[in-house]
């Protein structure tokens, strides 16, 4: 797990109320959101049924945005009539992380637009709390962000292994940070590229922000509903504003 350093809380009354008021939890998406590793996964994947299950599949057809690593398995055992076992499990992801490795190294990936600058922002936020919300399991996670230099920019995580879907997923999140920052549900910020994205938000009964740098479209992600919609995340300001209304209180 990534460390979870102390909550920063005021001492005296009123300072403790402001920043209960200004307390902000970010969420982030890896894939798509973060960064993009243009089809590796899908070549990881299909490297992995190879070596594991002995098929030839490239998976073209296979949906990946806004999955759950566990689930990804399990439906590429099912494409081929297999449920494997915890040896075979575990060889999978061996594969599909010595290839990931080696997209990253080949220079197959890239962090998108704005984001270390965002991060950089929100670091200099006292009262606001960087996580992630992913759909990898945590050894993924920390090598695809490992390898641009952008696992220490987060204090927690809710890694792909941890819940059942996406829904359920976004509402541990959203209690961890209730529970060690007292930070309630309408003050988390869900950050993807897919309408699952959005949709776990709302379960959770977080805020979300959709941004256009995955896989979907604008007229993908519109019928979703997000409250803030992008095409990227380049305009810190432009998200910075949008933000520090919500931690006001200025939107209720």
């Amino acid at each position: 797990m990534l460390a979870w350093p102390a909550a920063r809380i005021g001492s005296g009354r009123n300072e403790l109320e402001r920043s209960e008021r200004m307390r902000l939890a970010w969420l982030f998406d890896v894939d798509g959101t973060l960064i993009r590793s243009y089809g590796t996964a899908r070549e990881a994947f299909s490297e992995a049924a190879r070596h594991v299950l002995g098929v030839e599949d490239p998976l073209d057809d296979f949906a990946f945005a806004g999955g759950l690593d566990p689930l990804l398995l399990r439906s590429v055992g099912e494409r081929h009539g297999r449920t494997l076992d915890p040896q075979e499990t575990a060889r999978f992801w061996e594969v599909v992380a010595a290839r990931t490795q080696a997209g990253l190294e080949a220079g197959r990936a890239r962090v998108l637009p704005g984001i270390r600058e965002l991060l950089a922002e929100i670091a200099k936020e006292p009262e606001w709390i960087p996580g992630l919300l992913t759909g990898n399991g945590p050894d993924m996670a920390r090598l695809k962000l490992g390898h641009f230099g952008l696992l220490d920019a987060f204090a927690f995580a809710a890694f792909g292994d941890e819940a059942e879907d996406r829904d359920a997923l976004a509402c541990l999140a959203v209690e961890r940070v209730k529970e060690r920052w007292q930070v309630p549900a309408d003050r988390c910020i869900v950050v993807g590229d897919t309408e699952r994205d959005v949709r776990c938000a709302r379960a959770a009964g977080a805020r979300s922000i959709a941004v256009m740098t995955g896989t979907r479209t604008r007229d993908d992600l519109v019928p979703a509903g997000p409250d803030l919609l992008l095409e990227d995340l380049a305009d810190t300001e432009r998200i910075l504003r949008w933000a520090r209304a919500i931690a006001d209180g200025a939107d209720d």
